[in-house]
């Protein structure tokens, strides 16, 4: 089955130094761009982190500190892959809790400031566990019936997430070829920030989503206790989380 595109789609995958959104770095990227005609474009870009891989990082990747030694660093090709994703929807695997959060906040630290508010984010991931409950490797076996040949290289893994996609849409007749209504299948809360450190309630509110005020009111936590918004913009969270707190600091200021 064709998606049923009212937008340019990007499926993405990123090989990192490691799986800490906050303080890890991107070492590859690969986005495959598929538009509402059907055209598709991809690209794929090795990445020097600025920081040494871990060896253990190496062994899932197979990208080395060599590999990557001339590569441009992510600040040099950040303007340009923002550009390529400029107006598209977001698709990838587990990409909602990784891969969306990490390269936001490389482009943060980049000084690209993206919004993705209007944008369908779709986890391939999220309903192949909803119905299936398998790795990458094994939705790609299960339908389409084919091995994943260089597994965790992100143009394989890449490539065989947008397969997996078009196979999902044929094999559920309940799930819908609509963007919308997949990327709303594929979201476990709804994100005020990337990390899934802020969520929204029933009503709208943003609420903690973690430690001792977890589901409690951000706002309402900050007028009572300022020091916990001090210790967040100190602590090792993300940039983007310390924007989304930050901004309802103020908001509440205003009122």
């Amino acid at each position: 089955m064709q998606l049923n595109l009212k937008n340019p789609i990007v499926f993405f995958d990123l090989e990192t130094t490691g799986v800490n959104i906050a303080t890890d770095h991107i070492v590859e990227i690969s986005y495959l761009k598929v538009y509402p005609n059907g055209k598709e474009e991809s690209k794929t870009l090795r990445i020097n982190p600025g920081v040494p891989i871990p060896p253990e990082s190496t062994a899932v990747h197979r990208i080395s500190d060599e590999d990557v030694a001339d590569c441009p660093t992510f600040k040099e090709v950040a303007k340009n892959i923002a550009k390529d994703i400029e107006g598209c929807d977001l698709a990838g695997f587990n990409s909602n809790r990784f891969d969306i959060p990490l390269l936001v906040e490389e482009l943060l630290r980049a000084g690209v400031d993206i919004d993705l508010s209007k944008r369908k984010l779709i986890d391939v991931q999220t309903i192949f566990h909803k119905m299936e409950q398998r790795t990458l490797s094994a939705a790609y076996k299960f339908y389409c019936n084919q091995s994943l040949e260089n597994a965790h290289t992100a143009e394989a893994d890449t490539r065989a997430t947008y397969e997996v996609l078009k196979s999902q849409l044929d094999r559920y007749p309940d799930l819908e070829n609509d963007m919308g209504k997949l990327a709303e299948f594929s979201t476990h809360n709804k994100n005020a920030d990337f990390a899934g450190r802020i969520v929204y309630d029933d009503n709208g509110v943003e609420i903690f989503n973690f430690g001792k005020y977890k589901g409690r009111s951000v706002a309402e936590v900050f007028k009572t206790d300022i020091g916990y918004y001090g210790w967040m913009m100190q602590g090792d969270f993300t940039l983007n989380t310390k924007n989304v707190i930050t901004n309802i600091k103020l908001r509440e200021l205003k009122k």
